[in-house]
């Protein structure tokens, strides 16, 4: 494998380069016409326009994916996550196209992709889940009649997709049809596939995942678990590795419950299997594998110090699965410290969380022992209407639960990005908070403290006269940015941010 094509854009795009490059594999971008300055574009040996800004008529048309890793020679395509990652139907296209297609079988995305059938699978398995209905192209009228036998709450999945799109809570019968009737629609518009699902809702559920490794040759790794319930509609912002209330028991259970599930389903390559946790009762559930490579997957690579970009390339060369023997046992000795990622994404947590775009002046990530910043995003990009708000991933690393999150708040205290709002006032808020800190929190806990949040993300004085000043000579094509801007800022003893200011 010498040249790899990559169907994605933004960190993951430049994450799968930095993988490649280190194996001494060229890279080719794709890019629509909102990203041809972009930096996964510019990093890339090679980059072709594949068409307009709108995902519909670029990132998500497949023949023209195809054509471009051909036209460049090409011999295999990383999906990286989102858009095509998880459609069967275009691994298929690879494949026809003799290429590699570096993800799993289409079979094993078609036993896994979607929620129903994960489910049937789980239950063949011996594995538990939570108690539903879960019977393919079921009828409004039948999942009403499951939800009256389930008993309320209950929660209406879409079987695809993800991001929680497609999901609804509901508490009484009287509010089942116009949720369901929501449901579906909005599956429909993000999936193609308004298929639904009832199952019981879990009022304080833990989000656990496993993050697993399967290669050509029949061996099977869990490389450990993810903490992801810290979640704002469904959508995670802060994740951690291993998870605060992990024991030994739960963790085999939850590690023999996944190889169970990627061995039935002859799943090969990266992917993960998501259960929920009943905190009441310590009882697991299987809810669905993810059969692809996951925003959230450095915490992982820090606590086991295994490249998994690179082993999914590595994978679908042939190669065998050859981790330490405590990661391939599932001896818990093999993690080394705590890690935590926190998503930085483009909007406005003072204003109900409005998307926020247009160009960044300013951008100064953290650094330092123990801190990872992965982002498709830097000083002089344009946050466009088009994409996902995900500006930057924000990784730490420490010895323990404690230094890492001491850690994560320092370095997100030293994240400056001027032009657009971001979420780490919220963040931050997030991460003061006593029961965070004892790593007391479910799904639900979010919503519950911080619900109509309205704290000020106000730039200190310093920064908002840079941040104008910054866009005063962008704007009259002097380029200056967040560095440049500083320097010319006026340095004082009263402007320091380090020890010696007190107030």
């Amino acid at each position: 494998m010498k040249k790899i094509l990559i169907a994605n854009r933004g960190e993951i795009a430049l994450r799968v380069i930095r993988a490649a490059r280190e194996m001494g594999i060229r890279t080719v971008a794709v890019a629509s016409e909102a990203d041809l300055n972009s930096l996964h574009a510019k990093a890339a040996d090679e980059v072709v326009l594949i068409g307009a800004g709108e995902p519909s008529q670029s990132y998500l048309v497949a023949d023209r994916i195809i054509a471009a890793a051909r036209e460049t020679g090409a011999e295999a395509i990383h999906p990286g996550y989102g858009f095509l990652s998880e459609r069967a139907e275009f691994a298929e296209a690879c494949q026809a196209a003799g290429l590699i297609f570096i993800g799993p079988s289409p079979k094993a995305m078609r036993a896994l992709g979607g929620k129903i059938e994960a489910k049937a699978l789980a239950v063949s398995q011996g594995v538990s889940v939570t108690p539903g209905f879960f019977e393919p192209d079921a009828s409004d009228d039948q999942l009403y009649e499951a939800a009256e036998r389930i008993g309320y709450p209950v929660m209406l999945k879409a079987s695809a997709g993800g991001g929680g799109r497609g999901m609804r809570i509901v508490f009484e019968p009287d509010d089942l049809r116009a949720q369901l009737r929501l449901a579906r629609d909005e599956a429909l518009k993000g999936f193609g596939d308004d298929a639904m699902m009832v199952e019981k809702l879990v009022l304080k559920p833990r989000h656990i995942e496993v993050q697993v490794l399967a290669d050509h040759h029949g061996r099977v790794a869990a490389l450990y678990e993810r903490e992801c319930s810290l979640q704002r509609r469904h959508q995670k912002l802060i994740e951690e590795a291993p998870s605060p209330i992990m024991t030994e028991a739960l963790w085999q259970t939850l590690r023999e419950a996944s190889l169970k599930l990627v061995m039935a389903s002859g799943y090969t390559n990266a992917g993960t299997v998501e259960f929920m946790v009943d905190e009441e009762t310590g009882l697991p559930y299987f809810l669905e594998v993810n059969a692809r490579l996951q925003v959230e997957h450095p915490v992982t690579e820090a606590i086991t110090g295994i490249d998994l970009v690179q082993w999914q390339i590595r994978i679908a060369r042939g190669e065998k699965l050859d981790l330490p023997t405590e990661i391939m046992v599932g001896d818990r000795s093999g993690i080394r410290g705590h890690s935590l990622e926190l998503r930085i994404v483009a909007e406005d947590p003072a204003k109900n969380f409005l998307p926020s775009i247009g160009p960044i002046f300013g951008w100064a990530p953290p650094s330092g022992p123990g801190i990872r910043f992965d982002s498709g995003y830097g000083e002089g990009s344009e946050v466009s209407r088009f994409y996902d708000s995900l500006l930057a991933k924000l990784i730490v690393q420490g010895e323990n639960r404690e230094a890492a999150v001491e850690r994560l708040r320092l370095a997100a205290l030293d994240t400056h990005i001027l032009g657009v709002k971001t979420n780490i006032p919220f963040a931050l808020a997030i991460l003061d908070h006593p029961e965070f800190r004892l790593g007391a929190f479910d799904t639900g806990w979010l919503k519950r403290h911080f619900e109509g949040w309205s704290g000020s993300d106000d730039l200190p004085e310093e920064l908002g006269s840079l941040m104008r000043h910054c866009q005063t000579m962008s704007a009259s094509g002097g380029g200056v940015g967040l560095a440049d801007g500083a320097r010319g800022m006026q340095s004082t003893a009263w402007s320091r941010r380090d020890g010696w200011r007190v107030v």
